[in-house]
């Protein structure tokens, strides 16, 4: 017996190169899986009918993928209830890559609009790539008696009530963006939620504020039909130089709408960091990023760790103004 003992030991070096060679066999089969990658079709489930820009992303993207994958990625339209049935669906899904999710800036705001969903979109969708960003701008009837921001905001606690702010639905990107102004500016303003576009209305001056993409209302801008404030994001727009930031007024402010690709969580990371590394070569060729502009959308590239931070900082930021202004979704 006591012969047996010095046969069973192994040497720190021998242990060493066991273990290793144990780790390379353990991860051996997700390595192989990356390589293969895809295989058969891919299915991109987008929460939204189909013609609305968020598909037309999708669909481009998808159209690109497919071309440098060498397999078809096809895009799947899942609307309703708020785009959570997509977001569902694809948390179901295997975490094989073969189900992609287009996340969307309503994923962030439905963690706090949902009481009951059944699933949690951070911790159940990894960040596979970020698309772009949706710009969005403070635009007033022509008639309105203020030309900028301050001006708004002097005019609005002058005229306390006599400010109507219209938005595309309770809880949508339009109304979450104008609460944060009211909130950080402590304007009185009455929320008008449409079921339809309300820029005629604007237009009309039924209603006299609205936060909108710029895409959906710079023709009417150059037209003098709309007059714009401000815009939404962080810094100035190459679109329209001339106009400031809302930030620049209201120190700390900014919404932007964003899309971007998500998979169910477990997904292997070397099909993650395959699929981020195509996403962001399209974002960087020319006729991509001159369709997406068509759209209104600027390419955000980012890594999955980077988007990840986004999206919980995202969800984080919007859920707390969601709360303050207890909005509730129609």
């Amino acid at each position: 017996m006591a012969a047996a003992g010095p046969q069973l030991k192994l040497s720190r070096r021998g242990f060493t190169g066991f273990a290793a060679s144990a780790l390379a066999l353990s991860t051996l089969p997700s390595v192989v899986m990356a390589q293969s990658y895809p295989a058969r079709p891919v299915r991109v489930t987008v929460g939204l009918a189909g013609g609305t820009a968020p598909d037309i992303t999708a669909r481009l993207m998808a159209q690109r993928l497919s071309e440098q994958l060498g397999q078809p990625f096809v895009v799947e339209n899942r609307p309703g209830a708020g785009t959570n049935l997509a977001t569902e669906t694809v948390v179901r899904a295997r975490p094989d890559g073969y189900s992609l999710l287009l996340v969307l800036a309503s994923n962030a705001f439905n963690a706090a609009l949902y009481d009951n969903l059944n699933f949690d979109f951070v911790r159940d969708i990894a960040p596979v790539a970020s698309i772009g960003g949706i710009p969005f701008v403070m635009v007033v009837n022509p008639a309105f008696p203020a030309k900028t921001v301050p001006e708004f905001i002097a005019y609005a606690k002058a005229n306390p009530g006599k400010i109507n702010m219209a938005s595309v639905g309770s809880g949508t990107a339009p109304h979450v963006y104008g609460e944060l102004f009211r909130e950080m500016t402590a304007v009185d303003m009455l929320h008008v939620p449409y079921r339809g576009n309300p820029l005629p209305d604007l237009m009309g001056g039924q209603v006299q504020v609205y936060f909108c993409a710029v895409a959906s209302s710079i023709g009417f801008i150059r037209a003098g039909k709309l007059r714009a404030l401000a815009v939404t994001t962080a810094s100035r727009l190459e679109l329209l130089p001339e106009l400031p930031t809302v930030g620049e007024s209201v120190p700390g402010y900014e919404a932007i709408a964003w899309q971007g690709i998500g998979a169910p969580k477990n997904t292997p990371a070397e099909i993650i960091e395959k699929l981020n590394v195509e996403i962001n070569a399209s974002l960087a060729d020319a006729n991509i990023k001159a369709r997406l502009a068509d759209i209104g959308v600027a390419p955000m590239p980012m890594a999955p760790a980077a988007f990840g931070k986004f999206i919980a900082d995202e969800t984080r930021k919007w859920g707390k103004v969601i709360k303050v202004a207890n909005i509730k979704v129609d």
